[in-house]
Formats: C-alpha cells, sequence, structure tokens
C-alpha cells in the first residue's frame, strides 16, 4: 500500500490587485492533472492542500512551479510544506497568539533557513512596539497595527533582507488554517 502525505503548497504574489490571476479553480485542475489527490484551496490569495503518494517539498514545489509557469504563462515562486511544519510553526510561536488579534501576527515562510545576520543591520529598537523573531525556515512578525500599517513588515521585506529566497507572508488565522487542512 502506497502512503500518501497531504501538503500544501503556498503561492507568492498572485491575484493582488487584479495581476497575475490565479484562478482557484484552475489551479485545482492543474494540481489534479499532475496526479495529486484531494485538491482543495483556501482563499483567492495561493494557497493550495494536496494529497499525493509521491514527491518532497523541493521536487513537488519544483514541479508545480513548472506547471503553473506553462498554463498561466508567468512565473510564480511557491513553497511546500506538510502537516508536521506547519504544526511546528503553530507550536513554535514565540508570541502569546492567544492573546493577539490575527490581523497582529504574521508569518513569513522561507524556502530556506535563516538567521540573525540576514537582518543584522535593523534597529529593531527603531519598530518598537513592532517585533520579529525567527524559527524554522519562518519569520513571526507581531505588528500590532496590522501588516498594512506594519513599517518593520514593509523594511523586512526589501530585497537586502530577501536575497536568495522564496518568502511569503500568512496572517495568523491562515497559518492556523494550513495547519488544520494538512492534518493526516
Amino acid at each position: 500500500m502506497t502512503r500518501t502525505k497531504t501538503y500544501a503548497a503556498l503561492l507568492r504574489g498572485i491575484n493582488v490587485g487584479g495581476n497575475r490571476k490565479v484562478p482557484m479553480a484552475e489551479l485545482r485542475t492543474l494540481i489534479e492533472g499532475l496526479g495529486h489527490l484531494g485538491v482543495r484551496t483556501y482563499l483567492q490569495s495561493g494557497q493550495a492542500v494536496f494529497t499525493t503518494p509521491h514527491g518532497d517539498e523541493d521536487s513537488l514545489a519544483a514541479e508545480l512551479t513548472e506547471a503553473v509557469e506553462n498554463h498561466f504563462g508567468f512565473r510564480v515562486d511557491l513553497l511546500v510544506r506538510d502537516h508536521a511544519y506547519f504544526r511546528a510553526i503553530v507550536d513554535a510561536c514565540p508570541f502569546p497568539a492567544a492573546d493577539l488579534e490575527p490581523r497582529q501576527l504574521h508569518v513569513t515562510y522561507y524556502s530556506t533557513p535563516v538567521d540573525e545576520t540576514r537582518f543584522s543591520d535593523l534597529d529593531r529598537t527603531a519598530f518598537l512596539p513592532e517585533d520579529f523573531r525567527l524559527g524554522d525556515r519562518a519569520l513571526y512578525l507581531y505588528a500590532p497595527e496590522g501588516l498594512g500599517r506594519s513599517k518593520l513588515a514593509e523594511t523586512l521585506s526589501k530585497p537586502r533582507h530577501t536575497k536568495n529566497l522564496i518568502a511569503t507572508t500568512r496572517n495568523w488565522n491562515t497559518a492556523l488554517k494550513l495547519t488544520e487542512l494538512t492534518a493526516p
């Protein structure tokens, strides 16, 4: 019997302001066409959950990246992660998530591990009360006024902090939902 595993693909920068449109129904059909099962999408901002008996995070990300580019005609950076990863991210949150509004807490998922040296040029005290902490291929951002008003989020997304990385940010509600949707 072949064992299957459930993953979520996080597509970066789609369906924002009418640009780089990726209809979720088409994305589901595309992923199903690759032989993956139980394909579901969450919101319009690029989360697709699927089950598959083959591949790993990196090979699935490469496969989906190529398929999306071939189908939609533009390249989309994306990450693929499994339930264990999402569960660990939620469990390791260094901020009091239960005491915060979900709009105040975000997770930036990275393609590879990052360390503090990437952010050594930041005067973190200049952004207080905003703050961030690093996790496993992730950055947790506390932005009390929300992401749209966050000066720290704006600074963290600059190319010098994301060079040679795929980075995509989700709010805490989405982080929790991805954990739920990928559960075995």
